[in-house]
This record gives C-alpha cells, sequence and structure tokens, in this order.
C-alpha cells in the first residue's frame, strides 16, 4: 500500500485590506508604507547619494587633490632648494598655493558643469523631474550639495599645502603668515573656487551640454587673461587693465596678496564679486529651467 502523503495546503498571505475611499462607493487600498510630504531633505538626500555613487565626481575629485597637493609641494620643494636665509624676505610662504589651485580650478569646473548636464545627456533629468515635480527644489538641492562638497574638499587641501609650505619656507626670510592671510588662504580661496564651481553647474543648467559647458567656463576663466597679454595698443590700456584686474587667475591671486596689478580688486573683493555673479546666473537658470521642458 503507498504511503504517499498528500502535500499540506501552504498558509495564504492574508489579502489586502480594501476599504471604500472617503465619499466614494468603490474600495480602495491602504498602503501599510506612510505617506509623507516630501520636501528639501528628501532632495538633498538624493542629490547626495547621486553626487557620491558616480565615478566621475571621485575621478575628478582625486585629479584636483593630486594636482593642488602635488603642484604646491613641488612649488614649495623648488623655493626651498634655490632660496637662502633672505631669499623670500618678507614674502608670504602660503601665497605659493596658488598654482596647484589655479590648475585644480579645472577639475571643479568640470565637476560642477556635469552634476547638471550629464543628467540630460543621459535622460537621467526626466526621473529627477518625475521624482520631484518642484524644479526650483532640484536646482536647490544640486547647488547646496555641490557647493559643500566643492568647499570641504578644498579646504582639506588648501590648508594642507598651506601647512606644508609653510613649514618647509622657514628657514628662507618668509614672514609668519598671519591669522589674516591663513583665513584668506584657505577659507578665502575655498569659498571662492566653491563659488566658481557653483557658477559652472548653473552653466551646465543652461546649456544642457557637457562639452559646450566647460568650454564656455574654461573661455570665462582663461580668456581675459590671454586677451589682455596680446593688447599691446596704447588705445586699448584701459580695456587690458581692467582685463587683467578682472580675469578669475588675478581675483584667485588676489587671496593671496599677489595680484598682477597696483588697483583693482583687494581683500575680499574677489569674493563678493563671483557672490553676485553666480546669484545673477542663479536666477537666469532658475528662469530657464521654468520655461523650458525638460
Amino acid at each position: 500500500m503507498s504511503t504517499h502523503q498528500p502535500p499540506m495546503p501552504q498558509a495564504q498571505a492574508a489579502a489586502p485590506h480594501w476599504q471604500a475611499a472617503p465619499g466614494g462607493p468603490y474600495p480602495g487600498y491602504n498602503s501599510p508604507i506612510p505617506v509623507v510630504r516630501t520636501h528639501l531633505g528628501h532632495t538633498l538626500a538624493a542629490e547626495w547619494t547621486k553626487i557620491k555613487s558616480v565615478r566621475s565626481t571621485m575621478w575628478t575629485l582625486g585629479v584636483f587633490i593630486v594636482l593642488v597637493v602635488g603642484i604646491g609641494l613641488l612649488a614649495g620643494a623648488l623655493i626651498e632648494a634655490n632660496s637662502d636665509s633672505d631669499s623670500l624676505s618678507g614674502e608670504n610662504p602660503l601665497s605659493f598655493g596658488f598654482f596647484g589651485l589655479l590648475v585644480g580650478s579645472i577639475c571643479i569646473i568640470t565637476l560642477g558643469v556635469l552634476t547638471t548636464a550629464s543628467e540630460y545627456g543621459t535622460g537621467m533629468i526626466r526621473t529627477t523631474m518625475t521624482a520631484c515635480p518642484s524644479r526650483a527644489r532640484v536646482l536647490a538641492a544640486k547647488s547646496i550639495v555641490f557647493f559643500a562638497v566643492a568647499f570641504a574638499v578644498t579646504l582639506v587641501t588648501s590648508t594642507f599645502v598651506a601647512m606644508v609650505q609653510a613649514s618647509m619656507l622657514e628657514g628662507t626670510g618668509a614672514r609668519t603668515p598671519s591669522g589674516q592671510d591663513w583665513l584668506k588662504a584657505t577659507v578665502g580661496v575655498s569659498l571662492y573656487m566653491a563659488l566658481l564651481g557653483l557658477l559652472s553647474l548653473l552653466i551646465g543648467s543652461v546649456i544642457r551640454h557637457s562639452a559646450g559647458a566647460i568650454t564656455i567656463m574654461i573661455g570665462v576663466v582663461l580668456a581675459p587673461l590671454v586677451l589682455a597679454m596680446f593688447m599691446v595698443t596704447e588705445s586699448l590700456d584701459k580695456l587690458r587693465e581692467w582685463l587683467f584686474e578682472y580675469s578669475i587667475p588675478n581675483q584667485l591671486s588676489v587671496f593671496y596678496a599677489n595680484s598682477l596689478t597696483e588697483s583693482g580688486p583687494s581683500g575680499w573683493d574677489p569674493l563678493w564679486i563671483m557672490l553676485v555673479l553666480t546669484a545673477a546666473v542663479y536666477a537666469g537658470a532658475y528662469s530657464l529651467l521654468q520655461s523650458r521642458d525638460v
């Protein structure tokens, strides 16, 4: 006689609890997942997840750190090796961090553009706008997250380079940096670089094309200085001087008290100039984002 036992019936999952929708005769489904109203914090978390999970962020910031630290330490080593006890008498030893930051600004510009323009290139922007239909909130979240990342990385890198250079050049006659010198060479340049990157992010949002936006930003950084160098006609003296004074490389050098001209921006002026320029472009990017389709 067969001993085969028929399979025991398995317990079935409980049917979902259907209830009539308020004011309607037909039942509806009540999800166990709580429904909450989204806010800026959710968008910030999403943008942070995106910016930290893509390879371009790690590669771009990695190259930035290598350039700033490498060029800064190389400049410090060369100056130390070719200087005697009075070669840098009265000079600010922190000013030699300028070279690395100037080259590294290309990385910050590239990352800023890619933060927005790459989503338009891949079509990811449709998913972003579907998840968060508020375009103003998306632009604000991208700006806040990028600014915080760029500022933090630049601050850590520039502070490290400044500390190493100050210790390397102690025996060259360079003066001891004041508190204002340290503040401008670390926090000041970090804020300026973060604003420059934020400006690139906004240009990427306006242009919606990575290569085009990067090209525009590189032109904004380099073109005024290059044009001024070849304006040798006397009638163009005022224009040449203005281009020198307000070029981004010269504004960056002001934080190190190493300006190309005796007039023009000084102290914290470059930071306010970049802040006003970025705010104006932000307003334009917001207006276009509201009026154009994704």
